[in-house]
């Protein structure tokens, strides 16, 4: 059996346009970061009523993980316990942490209140496929592929997932970005998972 970790997809979302393995699959530059993920919403023909009511964080990592998993069977292939996400971003949930403090001057915001925690972003994606194995989201001012890659392949290597959606997912200030793949084992002519591939398809090399 083959046991290399690999890289089998991945995506980016990045300057309001979306490039799934190297290939840019929607882009509208004329739109605003938070316009840009309704349009993808609707032209992905995504139905989820709950991503309305989603902070712009969990939308951005919600329709690249949509999109990055649509073609798989993650539930028929795995069990849920087998199935992890590890995660990072720049500024937690600074965007909703603002909005949320800008209410309490008035009423504070329950709806707002609930996405004042960046690992929230990570239950969405769980409810929605149905996830149950090992979860992480870790700050850094930019991405660390070394760390992420690492980590992700010592959750392989001692058994506690079987596949892995890993990557990186942030929003601030009206600037979406993010980038998720998939690592799995046993597929042939896959890209290796390590720090250096991980890096180079983060920077668009």
């Amino acid at each position: 059996m083959n046991n290399q970790i690999s890289i089998t997809s991945y995506i980016l979302l990045r300057n309001n346009q979306i490039i799934l393995d190297g290939k840019v699959i929607f882009e509208n530059k004329e739109l605003t970061a938070f316009d840009f993920l309704q349009a993808a919403y609707d032209h992905f023909q995504i139905n989820y009523p709950k991503f309305f009511k989603m902070d712009s964080l969990c939308k951005t990592g919600f329709i690249v993980n949509e999109i990055l998993l649509r073609d798989k069977k993650l539930s028929e292939e795995f069990q849920p316990e087998e199935i992890g996400i590890i995660f990072s971003n720049a500024n937690s949930s600074l965007d909703s942490d603002i909005r949320y403090e800008a209410s309490i001057a008035n009423t504070p915001s329950p709806a707002l209140f609930v996405y004042t925690l960046p690992n929230v972003l990570i239950g969405e994606l769980c409810i929605r496929h149905r996830i149950k194995g090992e979860t992480a989201c870790f700050v850094f001012d930019i991405f660390d592929a070394t760390f992420q890659s690492d980590y992700v392949n010592l959750l392989f290597e001692t058994e506690k997932v079987k596949t892995c959606v890993s990557g990186w997912a942030d929003y601030y200030n009206g600037k979406a970005e993010t980038f998720f793949y998939l690592a799995e084992t046993g597929k042939e002519n896959s890209l290796t998972h390590n720090s250096s591939n991980v890096n180079k398809i983060f920077q668009g090399i």
